[in-house]
């Protein structure tokens, strides 16, 4: 597969008043994106994600290093055709109906009126404001607006898409249908680029993912590579306090009240141990369940890590 995304080295310093050293927002950056895949882009608030994005866009001049988008240098015009961009809040005029957005944004492409209008009734439908295609925006939702957002973003059949929180602030109904078109647009073979505090839904959507703290890359991979099953959960009846002390010496974690033994699949044995210390005690065994790290797990892990 081509590289849609690629970045070397890629830094970004601020010098702001009152302080002599320089801010690095974004410092010696290595990432790489396949096309077709759609690839999370995470981090803390100021971690520099938003400034990454800026200049993959060419919105922003790196300080050093190089990126690429669509194997084409940063900032292209030609490679503008074929990339869009979706902030978290999006701005328009709210004077305009969704019909009227995504006729005034065709037009800036160079799109013909018959073409134009296909894309108005076909775009809207797609993110369910066809029916509220001539309601003003200022009378739209958050939701509606991401929605029109969205519908904009599509406009010039963009290639590569640069999502910022697509989803902040959206009922769940929305938050459900937004992503499952973002799923849609991969399965059309379009790159997605997602950053999003939405844990979950990267989880959910996302093919490889990439964690940045204070500018840094601290961890990058593919998600079912990442987030391995870490343990196993045993759920008995309730125990005798002997019991539970000899099954301390085996596990991580007892959860007395509930009769939960949780223990690291680190060491395979002691699964067994603990499993032959609850049938000694003549425990009844009600389920074993191998249990998989989160995201949410594996994100904070490895941000108190990197603040180290």
């Amino acid at each position: 597969m081509a590289t849609a995304v690629k970045t070397e080295g890629l830094t970004k310093t601020y010098r702001l008043l009152m302080q002599k050293e320089p801010v690095s927002a974004v410092s010696d950056l290595n990432i790489e994106v396949t096309e077709g895949e759609i690839f999370g882009f995470l981090g803390p608030n100021g971690a520099g994600k938003t400034t990454t994005i800026k200049m993959l866009l060419g919105l922003a001049y790196p300080t050093s290093g190089e990126a690429w988008v669509l194997g084409k240098p940063a900032g292209e015009i030609e490679t503008k055709r074929e990339i869009s961009y979706l902030p978290e809040t999006p701005y328009f005029y709210d004077y305009m109906n969704a019909a009227e957005l995504v006729d005034f944004y065709a037009r800036l492409f160079g799109i013909g009126k018959t073409e134009r209008e296909g894309k108005i009734e076909t775009l809207l439908k797609l993110v369910g404001l066809y029916q509220d295609r001539f309601k003003p925006l200022s009378q739209f939702s958050k939701g509606m607006l991401q929605r029109a957002g969205i519908a904009q973003a599509l406009v010039n059949d963009p290639k590569l898409l640069f999502f910022d929180e697509p989803t902040s602030g959206l009922d769940p109904i929305a938050h459900s249908e937004i992503r499952d078109l973002i799923l849609r647009l991969r399965d059309e073979g379009r790159t997605v680029f997602l950053s999003s505090h939405q844990l979950s839904d990267v989880e959910l959507v996302c093919d490889r993912v990439a964690i940045l703290n204070r500018g840094k890359l601290l961890k990058t991979g593919k998600l079912d590579e990442l987030l391995t099953e870490s343990s196993v959960e045993i759920t008995t009846e309730k125990l005798d306090a002997d019991t539970i002390s000899k099954l301390k010496a085996v596990s991580n974690k007892i959860l007395e009240e509930k009769a939960v033994v949780i223990v690291s699949l680190e060491d395979g044995l002691k699964s067994d141990q603990a499993i032959d210390i609850i049938r000694a005690a003549k425990g009844r065994i009600l389920s074993v369940m191998p249990l998989r790290r989160t995201l949410e797990d594996l994100f904070v892990e490895t941000i108190k890590e990197g603040s180290k």
